[in-house]
């Protein structure tokens, strides 16, 4: 049985707390929440005795592992303390508010032989896994373009970061994911019209070291919520709707009808058939916490690591310094 303490009953504290309950094999022991009216309420419904603070908690006992869900100004202290006292970690993303504090966690991790995990839950989106089988097998061709819309309303709960750090870091960290490629350079606009002090609108180009084009739109403008990826090439286009977990192929019927092996340049583009893939669906947030598990357990290929942390933090960090100063920046 692996101990469990959750720190921060936000949102995403009692999601990890519900789905970490469910899970066999795991007991929440813990829970840290400065307003302990908040955590007695996430206690009720799924275990753990409520502490006011990191340190009131690991003196009653110290747990085998942890999910870091504070806000990200905080990211580097707890998860700081809860390594230096021999836990294993999964901090919400971003890893820390700088990429510095983010490669000192994964060195202490690494120094302790921990796990340290960071929660981009979009790479366990059953979609986007199935999508990265299909581009491995080479069923796109060369890829020519990856783009991202990840737009809505504006979150009530985001206070201390702009909506590149608090969004555009799921879908670079897909990108690399599926591309298996690094950012070399960025350039990106931005602007501020709700978030009194941060980018609240962030749209962006990314180019990669395998010459693919990269292209986020982010915001937190729009009325209505959006979570879009696609992925065009010489194929076609592949479409993953983030929200329904729906795979899609728009196949380019031109590319259908030569052999590929045989031709070197691509003769056009027109529109062939359309296939919706079956995509057995399931919540990556458990997704996520099994292979945190598993990690724990022994086996740590299934996470995203630390350092992936820090270069999508890093990346994102790029475009806004790219967004202040209206330049491109290269990586």
């Amino acid at each position: 049985m692996i101990s469990f303490a959750v720190i921060g009953a936000g949102a995403m504290g009692r999601n990890h707390a519900r789905v970490l309950q469910s899970m066999p094999g795991v007991q929440l022991t813990a829970l840290v929440e400065p307003s302990l009216s908040t955590g007695s309420d996430v206690a009720r419904l799924h275990g753990g005795r409520v502490h006011a603070s990191l340190e009131a908690m690991l003196a009653s006992g110290v747990p085998d592992a942890a999910i870091v869900a504070v806000p990200t100004s905080a990211h580097f202290e707890a998860a700081r303390v809860l390594l230096e006292n021999g836990v294993h970690v999964l901090v919400e993303k971003p890893i820390a508010a700088t990429a510095a504090e983010g490669n000192e966690l994964a060195s202490l991790a690494e120094r302790k032989d921990l796990v340290l995990a960071v929660g981009h839950v979009e790479r366990f989106n059953p979609a986007v896994v199935a999508l990265k089988g299909h581009l491995a097998r080479g069923a796109l061709g060369k890829v020519f373009q990856v783009r991202a819309q990840r737009i809505g309303p504006f979150p009530a709960r985001i206070r201390d970061v702009g909506v590149a750090l608090d969004l555009a870091t799921h879908d670079i960290d897909v990108m690399r994911y599926l591309l298996s490629s690094e950012v070399v350079r960025v350039y990106a606009e931005a602007k501020r019209e709700v978030h009194t002090s941060r980018d609240d609108l962030v749209s962006a180009l990314l180019r990669f070291a395998d010459d693919t084009v990269g292209a986020l739109e982010v915001n937190w403008l729009t009325p209505t919520k959006s979570r879009e990826l696609t992925v065009t090439g010489e194929r076609g286009m592949f479409r993953v709707d983030y929200l329904t977990q729906d795979l899609y192929f728009f196949e380019n019927a031109e590319a259908s009808a030569v052999a590929w092996p045989a031709i070197s340049v691509l003769r056009g583009v027109s529109e062939g058939a359309m296939t919706r893939f079956h995509v057995p669906r399931r919540e990556p947030l458990r997704a996520e916490l099994d292979a945190f598990v598993a990690a724990v357990q022994g086996d740590r290929s299934g996470i995203v690591r630390g350092d992936d942390g820090v270069r999508a933090l890093s990346i994102a960090a790029a475009l806004t310094t790219s967004g202040a100063e209206r330049r491109v920046v290269e990586l």
